[in-house]
């Protein structure tokens, strides 16, 4: 395995080696990914580091290096990274059009198979982070639309007064979509069902999250505020 090589240095290498290879637009879809994967890596991959590593990294933060995790530490790290990247950062960090979520796995994917290729990380932990990848590129466009149908039925949600609706009958929380029927989504805790177009239920899977503002009137649930959709 290579020695002395930072995430920095290895996915400028990277992006290198993909420029040769790939359109105009394409490229700037991987320049956009490995800057963000970059950015997710230095702003939350410390919570994950050893105590040894984490003072590491603190002590070069705190003098002033904002970029201190990928330049102080190996490739070895960004597989484990990908589910925060992925589930996280590009879902609540990032205001990102289709086309880049779709990217975010896409590339994260090639990224890790090349990470294998060039012997910087054991082909077992490859083939788990490839498969998260896989699944990012599927998952975070569909649960992107899926935000933006939800949002929908919110905003046509009646009027309600939540000094009128019972602590029992109100909800205000992260919740896991629990159930799926056509037109219906539940959540957790036997919140629902939800009055959904087709194509929200259709794209929902149980166990993604979902913050929603919800209450029961005449015992029946409306969505009335609707956060970022999670994929699990």
């Amino acid at each position: 395995m290579p020695e002395q090589e930072t995430i920095d240095t290895v996915l400028d290498v990277f992006l290198r080696v993909q420029r040769s290879r790939l359109s105009d637009r394409t490229y700037r879809n991987y320049e956009d990914v490995i800057r963000l994967l970059r950015h997710s890596l230095d702003g939350y991959g410390y919570v994950s580091l050893s105590d040894t590593d984490a003072r590491r990294w603190k002590a070069a933060f705190e003098a002033g290096d904002e970029e201190a995790f990928c330049h102080l530490f190996g490739p070895e790290k960004i597989p484990g990274h990908l589910s925060e990247f992925l589930g996280y950062f590009m879902v609540r960090k990032v205001m990102a059009g289709q086309e880049l979520l779709k990217a975010a796995g896409t590339v994260t994917g090639k990224l890790v198979r090349w990470l294998e290729k060039e012997a910087y990380i054991e082909p077992e932990v490859a083939s788990i982070a490839v498969e998260r990848a896989r699944d990012g590129a599927r998952d975070l466009p569909a649960a992107d639309r899926l935000g933006s149908l939800l949002h929908d039925v919110a905003a046509n949600a009646p009027d309600v007064d939540v000094d009128d609706v019972d602590d029992d009958d109100w909800v205000e929380d992260q919740l896991m979509i629990s159930e799926i029927e056509p037109g219906r989504i539940w959540f957790e805790g036997g919140v629902g069902p939800f009055e959904v177009p087709k194509k929200a239920s259709d794209l929902a899977q149980p166990g993604w999250m979902v913050f929603v503002v919800a209450a029961r009137v005449k015992r029946r649930w409306h969505l009335l505020e609707v956060g970022s959709v999670y994929p699990s």
